[in-house]
């Protein structure tokens, strides 16, 4: 791919790793007190740890351990509780306004995410990518992306991928300002927010 910008590691253009502190440095105050807000709100809400680890693939394919609010139930994985039943109510308020990723932002400062960038994904996903869709991974993933403001879990995820490539190869601090502002109005309208279509031959759950 001759036009994706690579003038620094992780095939990102020249400063986005020191916009990405100075985002992060101005939203640090805010979202630390939007954070123990919520975190109260998840402990009182129900039992339970208030984040929630898991593993995603990242730069190069690299896997890391992504930071959420936890939504749902404290439960063990094979459960019989149906998956859709296990989210809380918090957690539901929290998926709407995006909130739950917000802990992200400590994925930023330790450098394996950007704040804008491919959303991560999970590890059986990206064992389904082609060798075209692989290329998403040659940036770090983000807090938010192209993806997330023309639709979300709305869209598939051959759809998904090719807006991301379309931003690894368009990258540009103008770029990133312009999905910042729209990633504003997703967030208040809540778009995209519920569920991914059915059968999605790259997001089905993988056999047990």
């Amino acid at each position: 791919m001759s036009n994706v910008i690579r003038s620094l590691p992780g095939g990102s253009y020249r400063g986005k790793r020191a916009v990405d502190l100075g985002i992060v440095a101005i939203a640090a105050v805010p979202s630390l007190l939007l954070g123990a807000a919520w975190a109260l709100a998840i402990r009182l809400d129900s039992p339970g740890p208030i984040f929630f680890r898991q593993e995603r693939v990242g730069l190069d394919g690299r896997p890391f351990r992504v930071w959420k609010f936890r939504t749902m139930l404290d439960l063990p994985a094979d459960d019989p509780f149906p998956q859709e039943d296990r989210i809380t109510r918090v957690g539901r308020l929290l998926r709407r306004l995006s909130i739950d990723e917000l802990p992200q932002l400590l994925n930023v400062v330790t450098g394996q995410m950007s704040v804008v960038g491919p959303r991560p994904t999970l590890s059986y996903q990206v064992a389904r990518y082609s060798a075209r869709q692989r290329e998403r991974l040659s940036v770090r993933p983000g807090l938010t992306g192209l993806a997330q403001v023309q639709g979300r879990n709305a869209l598939t995820w051959s759809d998904r991928i090719e807006l991301d490539l379309d931003y690894v190869e368009h990258q540009s601090p103008w770029l990133d300002l312009r999905i910042l502002v729209r990633t504003v109005g997703a967030v208040l309208r809540g778009s995209g927010v519920a569920g991914h279509p059915r059968d999605d031959p790259i997001a089905a759950n993988p056999p047990r």
